[in-house]
């Protein structure tokens, strides 16, 4: 397993994470036993970096992989988020909250559904509109005082808000959506603004949350149960067909290289820069295994170009989330 620090103080993790959200949140059912089972097979072959937060569930994805790693706690960087805001009755409220108090209470739940004393990395997972992010950001750096929280990020931030936030307490990492179908980052001043900082990029959704494996190619591929896609304009029919080619290049493009299209993906995040760790999501082993065998493939400058050919900035149809949470973005 190749490793890659996090920030120029930062904390030292495994090339590849572990996104953990669709174990019990926004990907159809959930197997917890298959679950577990995926985390300590993670843990098994070298990745390091564990990835969930409080909102996803609410609450029962952190809840699953305090049991998951019960034991093992040694062996990982845990990284959670706060910032979504959940109700005195469990549920998300659909606001944003960034204010001190909020986030200094969230914290507890974390780390008692986690089972552990600290979080290794703790991000704020939206920016609150209303509350200045030096607010928030201050309030983190207490926990950081305070011995429960080792490292600080922000997720999808605007590079204005990446630097007032930096400025506060230095950040370890910057987590954001970046795939082959979403490369907003390279031309918004995201990874400009990180790399000048000496942040590090941690990416999410690697695979395009699923469509990049080639596995969907109608909105009836997408599992049963409450599934996140059947609400995103990028999986609406009409631009699920409009992306189709996209795919189908990238497919060939991999059988070639006699590698599948899921690890052609993967390697392509991994190739933009040693500051970057992706989190590809997965709530089985075959998959995760799979995803892991990305570590092993070089892209040859030849490769990298016809990639480039193939899925340009922009060439995507559909935004990748519906309107109210694209809002939230770029905070």
């Amino acid at each position: 397993m190749e490793h890659r620090t996090l920030g120029r103080d930062g904390v030292t993790v495994s090339v590849e994470g572990l996104g953990c959200m669709g174990m019990t949140f926004g990907y159809g059912d959930s197997d917890e036993a298959e679950a577990v089972a995926t985390v300590n097979r993670a843990l098994d072959l070298g990745v390091t970096l564990l990835d969930t937060a409080d909102m996803y569930g609410p609450h029962t994805n952190e809840a699953l992989v305090g049991r998951a790693i019960r034991g093992r706690r040694d062996e990982l960087v845990l990284a959670s988020k706060v910032g979504n805001e959940i109700g005195a009755d469990g549920k998300l409220t659909g606001a944003l909250n960034g204010r001190p108090e909020y986030i200094k209470q969230a914290v507890e739940g974390s780390l008692s559904r986690l089972g552990t004393d600290h979080l290794d990395l703790y991000y704020l997972h939206r920016i609150d509109p209303d509350v200045p992010v030096e607010e928030s950001i201050g309030a983190m750096a207490e926990l950081v005082a305070a011995g429960k929280v080792r490292h600080l990020g922000v997720s999808e931030a605007s590079p204005q808000t990446i630097r007032q936030a930096h400025a506060v307490h230095p950040l370890a990492a910057v987590q954001t959506e970046y795939s082959l179908f979403t490369r907003d980052v390279e031309v918004n001043g995201v990874l400009d603004t990180v790399r000048e900082l000496g942040i590090g990029f941690v990416a999410y959704s690697p695979l395009g949350r699923g469509f990049l494996t080639g596995g969907i190619r109608s909105t009836q591929d997408i599992p049963k149960g409450l599934d996140f896609r059947r609400f995103a304009p990028r999986f609406a029919e009409e631009n699920l067909r409009r992306n189709l080619p996209v795919v189908d290049a990238l497919v060939a493009l991999a059988a070639r290289l006699e590698v599948s299209a899921t690890q052609l993906a993967l390697a392509w995040v991994l190739s933009r820069g040693d500051d970057v760790v992706a989190i590809p999501g997965t709530k089985r082993r075959k998959y995760l295994e799979e995803n892991l065998g990305a570590v092993a493939v070089s892209l040859s400058a030849e490769t990298l170009a016809e990639i480039e050919r193939i899925a340009p900035h922009g060439i995507t149809a559909g935004d990748r989330y519906p309107a109210e949470a694209m809002a939230q973005l770029n905070g």
